[in-house]
């Protein structure tokens, strides 16, 4: 049972299913799990794990790249964040590029290059990215949660798009533009770039609607934190099968909005509700003027790391629990393989049925 999209083989995979990033959250296991099942993994832009922080979020992405190549022999890839908050970033591209470049199983292996919550261009204006580009199969997607946006990674140069739309957990859009809206958006004004659908995707009906909305393969995120290969918490997983679509809320971190689980943590948070004033607080920041001082922003940034760590560490009231509106259709925790093998029937199922309307 195959279902073969544009996606599947620029990869060369089965499976049409990618995990999202998930960051500042580790999914280095997540990732494993899911290039074994036929799938695309993807290692998060993390410094996050259950031992702790590391540092330096270039050595953290060379661990994790070594880790996964070590332990699968399918196709992976990596998500840099390349927001202007992201100190050093074009050190942290060319040295993933170069350590990719230097040893040949992360060459064949780690294909998938992904870009999000900032500039598109990073990618294709790093020197070094362009020559691992030029000798190997890697292709470069950025995330796009807004049809602007989308605009701005193709003239980037940009090899496809991951549209996301506004159901997803985790960074969000001021746009505020829901997946199925967006995809048509895109579709229509960029029908030849390859796209990826994220944001409220985890069945096979999810699946369906969105090769039928001209995508290539959908990213999921709160479907592969419930389940037994993520090294998410227990306590992290059990909020999803029993929670409803409403238990998120919307609220401002360091990056823009983020999509949280009602808590503690989530309910005390302030939210900027518009690109241009979360944009004045930068500029402000930047003059050493206006309401925030430099400290305060690194206090904030101090903060949401620790609600992060509580999140990955089980504390489920004061964490920072970041899950999408997606965990209203997700009924139960299963593995990965199940997972996907499930969607993959379940949608087969509903592109059968609906074609049987085509007279």
């Amino acid at each position: 049972m195959t279902i073969k999209t544009y996606i599947t083989e620029m990869f060369d995979v089965k499976n049409p299913i990618f995990n999202a990033p998930m960051g500042p959250f580790r999914t280095t296991e997540l990732a494993i799990a899911v290039a074994e099942a036929g799938g695309v993994g993807t290692i998060s832009f993390s410094t996050v794990s259950m031992d702790g922080y590391e540092k330096n979020n270039l050595v953290a992405l060379k661990k994790n790249l070594d880790y996964v190549v070590e332990h699968t022999n399918g196709i992976f890839g990596f998500n840099i964040i390349t927001s202007r908050n992201v100190v050093g970033c074009d050190k942290i591209i060319s040295g993933a590029a170069k350590h990719i470049m230097a040893n040949p199983k992360l060459k064949e292996q780690c294909l998938y290059a992904l870009s999000s919550a900032g500039s598109s261009a990073k990618f294709p204006q790093n020197k070094d990215f362009q020559k691992l580009r030029e000798t190997t199969e890697i292709k470069h997607f950025h995330v796009a949660p807004a049809l602007w946006l989308a605009d701005k990674c193709v003239a980037a140069g940009c090899d496809g798009l991951v549209v996301t739309g506004f159901e997803g957990g985790g960074h969000q859009s001021y746009e505020k533009v829901g997946g199925m809206v967006l995809l048509q958006q895109v579709q229509q004004k960029h029908p030849d770039i390859p796209r990826i659908a994220c944001g409220g995707y985890a069945t096979g009906a999810g699946l369906a609607a969105a090769l039928s909305l001209g995508a290539g393969a959908i990213a999921m995120g709160s479907r592969f934190i419930a389940s037994k290969d993520s090294e998410f918490h227990e306590n992290y997983k059990a909020v999803i099968p029993p929670a409803n679509a409403q238990d998120t809320v919307i609220k401002t971190g360091v990056l823009g909005t983020i999509r949280y689980w009602k808590n503690k943590f989530s309910l005390s948070k302030g939210l900027v509700t518009t690109k241009e004033e979360k944009m004045a607080e930068e500029k402000a920041l930047e003059d050493h003027r206006g309401a925030i001082t430099k400290e305060e922003l690194e206090e904030e940034l101090r903060k949401d790391a620790k609600a992060a760590f509580a999140a990955y560490r089980g504390d489920m009231d004061n964490g920072g629990v970041l899950i999408g509106q997606s965990i209203g259709i997700i009924n139960k925790v299963e593995s990965v393989s199940d997972i996907i093998e499930n969607i993959i029937k379940d949608a087969e199922k509903s592109l059968k049925t609906a074609i049987k309307y085509v007279q």
